[in-house]
């Protein structure tokens, strides 16, 4: 498409050079971009540490970018085109690049600060199950006609995202299940994207390095129910809805926020989808549904209350899209385990080992209650606190760790450009706080995986190992290099080590 093309009803554009320049792609990192492609200048985000990208525009032309977008003027050889806004003329163009893919399908968005993954794959599980087809984005990557590849973001910056939109749409799929990030919304990059149902998960204490007060994380997370749309169409398929949470306070602003029509889910909270009837154990949880789309007995082979909060939400989404309730209850039965999200570590051994996302206040309570409901003996817990991140939270899950561990590993989670040890002495107050005020409830050990492997160690029959954070990610990042760890591949060789 030709460059004038892109920014066809773009109010206040202006071209530099020539307009007619072919763009087959949009790139952000002049270190990949090539010729045919636009690359976008982006404004400084200090909090994310993302740097104006301005000043890479003549190295994106050096390495072969036939134009350029940006919001001032640069001394570059190749046409550019300037824009009041970019990120939001990256999105329009994108859209307009890649044929406004997400038209092609029925979007799910997911938000919320916990269980957007379970929640995704559940509803891709449900809509799979009942011969639909379906991609999905996340933080587990990009899934695409059944393969899943890695991505950068949990949500993609917009360039990408349409483009993954056209993918999955091209590769014959007729929804698309989207984990869609605070940052996400908040930056802009879902702008453009036709979402026909929003689900909320829930909303505790996160990213606030980025969003600085609570009131700010809610709004960017609104935004999505914000945007359903307010007109109503002839059909089916132009339905708008929001799913939200009865459990949780917020719902209440977002239901005020949305133009879409709404059902609520809930275990504690009178709902239109309503779980009761919950008995918990290590190998998964049963309840009862009931309300507007029926009345079923549900198996989830997934544990804890959290889940089932979980699987409550996909049903809602699911049943909106035209599945029987019934239909869908059996589905339940046969849900795979999620990966990183209370996967069991199994090589034999006579106690428990989990590994489980758990990386912020709410999750990992949740994540521990869960735990005490089953476990037979002690519980011994292996977590961190992210460098670069929120470190408000980091004496809280200090706390949340003590008060329901018998034993807590305190370790490095991803430490990034912060001291590994100087993260462990943040968190260590809010350890003796939770009561592990003597030395024999806690110790702090950096490396992690030397704390995995004490861990297993110490570990007696009936015990319940929790490794919480990283879940299903295989990377550690230490001073801005990024390592091979995977928490299960060291739980297995440790637990290898101490039964051979």
């Amino acid at each position: 498409m030709k460059l004038r093309e892109l920014a066809e009803g773009l109010i206040g554009h202006r071209m530099i050079g020539d307009g007619d320049t072919e763009i087959g792609r949009l790139r952000m990192d002049s270190r990949q971009v090539g010729p045919g492609e636009l690359f976008v200048c982006v404004p400084e985000v200090p909090h994310l540490k993302f740097r104006d990208s301005h000043q890479f525009a003549a190295d994106a032309v050096r390495r072969g970018a036939s134009a350029v977008l940006a919001e001032r003027e640069l001394d570059v050889a190749a046409p550019t085109l300037l824009v009041r806004d970019a990120r939001y003329a990256m999105a329009y163009a994108a859209c307009r690049l890649y044929g406004y893919p997400s038209l092609s399908l029925r979007v799910i968005g997911v938000t919320g600060t916990n269980g957007k993954t379970t929640t995704s794959h559940i509803i891709e599980h449900l809509l799979e199950s009942s011969g639909r087809r379906a991609g999905m984005m996340g933080n587990f990557g990009l899934k695409i006609g059944g393969v899943t590849s890695a991505s950068d973001w949990n949500t993609q910056e917009s360039c990408e995202l349409q483009r993954s939109f056209r993918s999955i749409a091209d590769a014959g799929a007729d929804y698309c299940i989207m984990e869609v990030s605070s940052h996400g919304l908040a930056l802009g990059r879902v702008l453009g994207t036709n979402f026909g149902t929003g689900v909320f998960t829930n909303l505790t204490q996160d990213h606030l390095d980025f969003h600085l007060t609570m009131e700010r994380y809610r709004a960017a997370k609104g935004l999505l129910f914000s945007r359903l749309g307010n007109a109503f169409g002839p059909t089916s398929g132009d339905a708008k809805y929001a799913v939200l949470n009865a459990d949780d306070d917020a719902s209440r602003e977002y239901r005020e926020l949305t133009a879409a029509q709404v059902v609520t889910y809930g275990i504690r909270e009178q709902a239109d989808i309503r779980a009761t009837d919950i008995a918990i154990t290590s190998r998964g949880t049963t309840f009862h549904i009931s309300g507007v789309a029926g009345e079923a007995e549900v198996k989830l082979p997934l544990v804890g209350a959290f889940n089932v909060s979980n699987a409550l939400a996909a049903v809602a989404a699911v049943w909106l899209e035209g599945v029987p309730l019934a239909q869908i209850a059996k589905s339940l039965e046969r849900m795979a385990i999620v990966e990183g999200r209370m996967e069991p570590v199994d090589e034999g051994q006579p106690f428990a080992v989990l590994v489980d996302y758990s990386h912020t206040p709410d999750s990992l309570e949740n994540a521990l209650a869960t735990i005490r409901g089953f476990a037979d003996r002690r519980i011994i817990t292996v977590f961190g606190c992210g460098g670069d991140r929120d470190r408000a939270k980091r004496p809280i899950m200090g706390a949340i760790a003590a008060s329901y561990s018998d034993y807590v590993i305190v370790t490095s989670d991803n430490p990034r450009t912060e001291d590994p040890e100087a993260i462990l002495r943040e968190i260590e107050p809010g350890v003796r706080r939770g009561g592990g005020e003597t030395p024999d409830r806690y110790t702090l050990v950096a490396d992690r995986r030397a704390a995995i492997e004490k861990a297993v160690e110490m570990a007696s029959p009936g015990d319940v190992v929790l490794i919480a954070g990283k879940g299903h990610e295989t990377v550690q990042i230490v001073q801005g290099t990024t390592h091979h760890f995977d928490d299960r591949e060291e739980a297995r060789i440790a637990l290898r080590g101490r039964i051979g």
